[in-house]
């Protein structure tokens, strides 16, 4: 039994290094808050476990802490369709300043991400401004919000829930202290319900990079937008335009690629539109960017600089087909063997994670046989190569059917890439008495 296989694709410089992490000392545990029901759209406050990376020229280890966090949204009750404005808000973030020494205002940056569930998965990039009041040495770290915004896509109850954030310093050094959701997803914090509506905006940007010096391009790809429509790239703060903009022109089929030049320190974000001002149903955005200081050339010095081009997200199989185990007429059973390894390589360079997923035809026997597609299931594995930003997940084990199911992924994150390995046993559950002969299936991978 043959499922074919298609391709579809000192004392200072210590402090200046412990300042400028944000991973700090633990403030203390907490209960963990329960989800909210599927139908409340009242927003509530919750606590989630919290693991902390320091830079490792901090000599911190990692923090594991409490976060209390709470999303908010200026819309309950969308249509699809709609765009949804999201706040997360970092009520007590899982840490606090280690140190004597005070920490000035205006130093720290945050981006991170919501969860979507029910109705809607995904996730929503969130950034907010470089602003916050001074920190007392051994202060606590003061509360923070981020904004993005999601469009709704399906009727019924959407979850949103705190995801990773990251916290930018720019004081003395620059560094970055990502703190992760521990065993996620986080508890539900917010619900919307949304009823059946007008059309979805389908537009999506990517970002070869999420964070450069001034003065740095990054690479800025969409989809999905009118045909031959202009198009503005621009930096964010907030709900206000920065000066950092750059234009472009949709191809045939709603593509395009811009390069923009990051310069204003205020920018946190960068989106893409149709039209002459920004308009959420025409537009896709914002994702997340940190502009990380530098541009500055002392007397006497000279700047070097050269160039990390972006790659591709791309997959590759050892083979196109599998040859199952054969099984006795009048007993049936596991008709088993594994799947062509899948390489996947991803050179982009950006924010983004991936997902590969499969869906698989009923397999084909003579006489107008068949053995439905729901009896193939398999058992996904992954492997991540040394050196590799992100790691990917295997999926879960069982049932492929022809509604698909998900073989390997990786997660969002600040810095993603690598290279890696997935393979799967294969098992198709042949019923007792299934007609003599061959049957043959297509199993079709995805790499979004």
């Amino acid at each position: 039994m043959r499922p074919t296989m298609r391709r579809s694709t000192e004392p200072r410089r210590r402090w200046a290094a412990a300042l400028g992490i944000t991973a700090l000392v633990v403030t203390g545990g907490g209960l963990l808050g329960g989800p909210a029901q599927a139908a409340a759209t009242a927003s509530v406050a919750v606590d989630f476990p919290t693991h902390c990376i320091p830079p490792p020229i901090a000599g911190i280890p990692p923090i594991d802490g409490t976060t209390t966090a709470q999303i908010t949204v200026d819309d309950a009750t969308p249509q699809v369709g709609d765009t949804v404005a999201v706040t997360y808000t970092v009520v007590v973030p899982a840490a606090s300043n280690p140190v004597d020494l005070a920490l000035p205002a205006d130093i720290m940056t945050p981006t991170g991400k919501v969860t979507l569930g029910g109705a809607q998965s995904g996730g929503v990039t969130v950034a907010g401004p470089k602003k916050n009041p001074p920190v007392p040495g051994k202060g606590a770290f003061p509360s923070f919000s981020m904004t993005g915004t999601f469009t709704v896509t399906a009727p019924g109850a959407i979850t949103l829930s705190p995801g990773d954030y990251n916290i930018h310093t720019s004081y003395i050094m620059e560094l970055d202290t990502p703190c992760t959701v521990t065993g996620p997803p986080a508890p539900v914090s917010e619900t919307v319900v949304a009823t059946g509506g007008g059309q979805v905006n389908e537009r999506a940007v990517q970002l070869s990079a999420a964070s450069g010096q001034a003065g740095d391009e990054v690479t800025v790809t969409g989809t999905k937008f009118t045909p031959g429509a202009g198009i503005t790239v621009a930096g964010r703060d907030g709900d206000a335009q920065t000066g950092d903009t750059t234009t472009a022109t949709a191809d045939g089929s709603g593509a395009f690629t811009a390069r923009l030049a990051v310069s204003d320190p205020d920018t946190t974000g960068i989106v893409a539109y149709e039209g002459g001002a920004w308009d959420a149903k025409k537009g896709a955005g914002p994702l997340a960017y940190t502009v990380t200081g530098g541009g500055e050339i002392p007397d006497g010095s000279q700047q070097l600089t050269t160039t990390v081009r972006a790659g591709t997200l791309s997959m590759t199989q050892a083979g196109d087909s599998v040859q199952l185990s054969g099984v006795d007429f009048g007993r049936g059973g596991a008709s088993t063997g594994d799947l062509r390894t899948v390489t996947v390589e991803d050179f982009r360079g950006g924010p983004a994670g991936w997902s590969l997923t499969g869906k698989v035809t009923d397999f084909k026997g003579p006489g107008g046989a068949r053995i439905s597609a729901d009896a193939l299931g398999w058992t996904p594995s992954c492997a991540t190569k040394p050196g590799s930003p992100s790691t990917c997940a295997a999926g879960s084990a069982g049932a492929v059917g022809s509604a698909g199911a998900t073989l390997a992924s990786t997660p969002d994150g600040a810095a993603t890439g690598g290279e890696f390995t997935v393979d799967a046993g294969l098992s198709l559950d042949v019923p007792a008495f299934t007609g003599a002969g061959s049957y043959a299936g297509v199993l079709t991978l995805t790499l979004t």
